[in-house]
């Protein structure tokens, strides 16, 4: 599986800096990257919202899948950026989830370093 993952980084790192250089875009720090993939990839979580049912405002649609998991697909694209533009590798990415997950499944259980997760604990 971190081979696929590892795949989708180098991608990722690829697709940004063939855009960096057909759009002579000027050296930029990470930081003002990090903000501009983290606006990027809102945006792309609002059109994944509007294949969705969620105006109850609206008569309801059918929900072209298709489309939802394309936009996910650019999500993900602003993701990978974000962790290239922070100096993580698929493998930090990968260790520093599996962690946090173990720790999710602690808290569900009352035994995560915050309290509050665990059914009928008190916050």
């Amino acid at each position: 599986m971190n081979d696929k993952l590892d795949f989708i980084f180098n991608l990722q790192k690829n697709l940004n800096q063939e855009i960096i250089d057909k759009r002579n875009l000027p050296p930029q720090e990470d930081e003002s990257w990090i903000s501009k993939y983290a606006l990027a990839m809102y945006v792309e979580m609002g059109e994944m919202l509007n294949e969705t049912n969620y105006k109850w405002w609206k008569n309801p649609m059918e929900v072209d899948k298709d489309a939802l998991k394309e936009e996910l697909v650019d999500v993900l694209h602003f993701y990978v950026s974000l962790c290239l533009a922070l100096g993580m590798d698929a493998q930090e990415l990968f260790a520093l989830y599996e962690e946090k997950n173990k720790e999710n499944i602690l808290r569900q259980e009352g035994k995560g370093k915050k309290s509050g997760y665990a059914l009928g604990e008190q916050a």
